[in-house]
């Protein structure tokens, strides 16, 4: 595998399962030294030990990402570890309020805001001025297939993923001269522990049905979608920021 990475400093949020392991596994065997941040603090330090155990240098810093003092706090110490930052996946997120529009009461519609568009805004706020410092780099946010259709039962959830989108291109936009570029990924169904889990079906029929619905007839693995946000965070990419890029088995095409 290529030394894309050598010497650069990757952070990755929502780190220790799915596509934020996989992109961390990816960038690490790259060259990258890494960042993990996520809540689970048992996941995250073993993720680390063992990303060392392979040669990487990776360390893990719990961190709540819907918390704004948390997210500087994890960002000054990649400053203060390294002092620099080259590259950043913010790949926090999931449904936290699902049925009907009416039935979602403002808590509930507050907390998909806080874990899936907040944490996102928070993120950039933190990594934008020391990647500026750093002398440029790249910002991936995963959104959804979500950012850009719309699904019955999914409104909170849909609203802030097409907020990670609009929030992006307009990042990208007040960073574009600093070096700085932003994405953000219109994912489609990935083959995580999320959603082999939170679809009320036994794992696999979960993986099943939801293969079903992407017109290549599967779902992604995490290693694919690492392989994409590995290029995008990586020189090769240079002249593309503000966009969003379907990774998706076809679903936003129909």
């Amino acid at each position: 595998m290529s030394a894309r990475f050598a010497e650069k400093v990757i952070l990755i949020t929502g780190a220790t399962s799915g596509m934020g392991r996989a992109a961390a596994e990816r960038v690490a065997a790259e060259g990258a030294k890494v960042v993990l941040a996520a809540r689970g603090r048992e996941a995250g330090d073993a993720l680390a030990a063992g990303l060392r155990a392979g040669g990487a240098d990776a360390v893990f810093v719990r961190t709540d990402v819907t918390v704004e003092a948390e997210v500087a706090d994890l960002v000054q110490q990649v400053v203060d570890r390294y002092g620099r930052l080259d590259g950043a996946f913010n790949n926090v997120g999931a449904a936290t309020a699902v049925g009907p529009l009416t039935g979602i009461d403002g808590k509930a519609w507050d907390a998909d805001l806080a874990l899936n568009l907040s944490s996102v805004f928070f993120s950039l706020k933190y990594q934008v001025p020391v990647l500026q410092a750093s002398g440029g780099g790249a910002i991936v946010n995963n959104a959804s297939n979500l950012a850009v259709t719309g699904a019955a039962g999914m409104a909170s959830y849909s609203a802030a993923k097409h907020g990670v989108v609009g929030l992006t291109r307009s990042a990208a936009l007040d960073t574009a001269a600093s070096g700085v570029r932003i994405n953000a990924l219109v994912t489609g169904g990935v083959d995580t522990p999320l959603l082999r889990n939170n679809m009320g079906l036994p794992p696999e029929e979960a993986v099943r049905v939801a293969g079903a619905a992407h017109p290549v007839g599967r779902i992604a693995r995490p290693e694919e979608i690492a392989a994409f946000v590995a290029f995008l965070l990586s020189d090769e990419s240079t002249f593309i920021t503000g966009a969003a890029l379907a990774i998706d088995g076809g679903m936003t095409a129909a």
